[in-house]
Formats: structure tokens, sequence, C-alpha cells
């Protein structure tokens, strides 16, 4: 089974069309939407209607969770006094455009979302959550220490946890197994289609693939693909530039910060 999984789109109406044109062309038989489908650019409604449209299942981001609650707080953790500045007018903005119908689908979005697999007669639980399964504005970065990473999944009843949020993409694989029996466990951060935040300004997404041979006794058995896609950051970045968010934000769509 081919699965796509997708976040923090971040109203990116022109990287949300780029990536579903080449998630298409790839025919997965599942996708998921990890969430924060809002903020930080003019099309918020647009972008829910696409996804709605695809009847896809979909997951609260931490942006989603305070717009649909007409709050003037994202959860996000700004560092400096900038930054917060920004952020309050990129919510108030949000907060502006959002339409009745849309703000009450995000109010109604789940925490989470668990995918059970009866293969090989063991249990594979798959986990999609935004931030980390204990909070969804939790993040959960590549240096997270190795034992924190392992109890949390562990807590979770998780063997493949994947989620978003900090627009990193990475995979780890680590080993909860005790008395030599392995119990392999896989950590993917899918990045962003739509607000990437690791130098590279293309959207990214992740193809998991779970087979009939998959185990957690074997971390070969689950394959886990990072795709990037062009898309018109120029069309993205003047959405930017052509509304009342500040310019930085067009910036950094441009280098990919």
């Amino acid at each position: 089974m081919k699965i796509a999984l997708f976040s923090d789109i971040h109203a990116n109406l022109p990287a949300l069309e780029a990536f579903f044109a080449d998630v298409d062309a790839r025919k997965p038989d599942m996708i998921y939407c990890l969430g924060d489908l809002v903020g930080y650019n003019s099309w918020p409604n647009e972008v829910i209607d696409e996804v709605r449209r695809r009847n896809i299942p979909t997951i609260a981001g931490n942006y989603d969770f305070g717009i649909g609650r007409m709050s003037d707080e994202c959860g996000c953790a700004y560092k400096t006094d900038t930054e917060k500045d920004m952020g309050k007018i990129s919510i108030s903005y949000t907060n502006s455009l959002m339409k009745p119908e849309q703000r009450a689908y995000l109010r109604t979005l789940p925490a989470h979302i668990k995918v059970e697999f009866q293969l090989n007669e063991d249990k594979l639980n798959l986990l999609l959550v935004h931030g980390s399964p204990r909070k969804i504005n939790e993040y959960l970065f590549e240096d997270r220490e190795e034992k924190s990473m392992i109890r949390i999944m562990e807590q979770a009843d998780a063997d493949i946890m994947c989620f978003g949020h900090t627009h990193k993409p990475y995979h780890r694989v680590l080993n909860s197994g005790v008395d030599g029996q392995d119990h392999y466990r896989h950590a993917i951060n899918i990045g962003s289609v739509g607000k990437p935040k690791d130098g590279n300004p293309q959207g990214g997404y992740v193809m998991l693939s779970i087979n009939d041979n998959s185990s957690i006794t074997d971390q070969s058995s689950i394959q886990v693909e990072f795709i990037r896609f062009e898309y018109d950051v120029e069309r993205a970045a003047k959405g930017v530039e052509d509304s009342p968010l500040p310019n930085e934000y067009a910036d950094m769509l441009r280098r990919g910060f």
C-alpha cells in the first residue's frame, strides 16, 4: 500500500495545486493531510475547499485549531518580538478572510488519526499527528533525544508516527526492543507543502509504502520516500506581497526558510 502524506500548506494555493498534480501522477492508495491548512498567505478558504473536495482525511494543525475558534493565538513558538509582531498580523488577516463554513470545518477536525494494520500476525500501528501525540504544537525536531522519542511513541502505541509542524523533513528509525527482540519504530517528519523551512523552496511530502511483509522486526520492510516538487513560488510570494501580510513571508517562500 502506498500512502501519501502531506502537511503545512499554510494557505499556499499554488503549492497545493502543484502537489495534487504531482501526487495524482504517482497514484497512491490513500492520501492523508496532517494539518495547518491556513495562515501566512491569502488563500485559506480555497485551500480548505480543495482538500474537502477530494474528501482527504485531515487532522487539525495548531494554526487550524486557533483559526477554527477565531482565536488571536496560533500556538506558534515565535522566538523574537519581530516574529511575534508578524505572527499577529498573519492570524488577524487569516481570521478576516475566513468564511463561516470553512471555519466550522477547521473547528471539527480530529486531533489524531490511527490506522492499524494486521500483517504477518503482527499489529502495525500508523499514527498521524500534527506536532506530537501529546500536544498539537510540540516540535519534534530531528535531534530529539532517542529515549524521549521512543517514550513518546511507546506511550502512543505508534510503530510508525508521521507528523509535520517543524516544516523540516526527516526519517529516524528507533529500536525499542528488549531482551534481544527487535521492535523498530519509524518517526517521520513529512515536511511542508506550502512553507518549507529546510532551505529548499520546493514543496515536499512523503510517500509511505507498507507491504504484506512489513513488520516491526524488520526496519527495511517499510519504505519512506521524500518527494519534492516545483511550484510557482513567485505567484505565492505575490499573494503575500499583494496582501496586508509582511513581505518577509514572501522572502521566506523564495528562500525556503
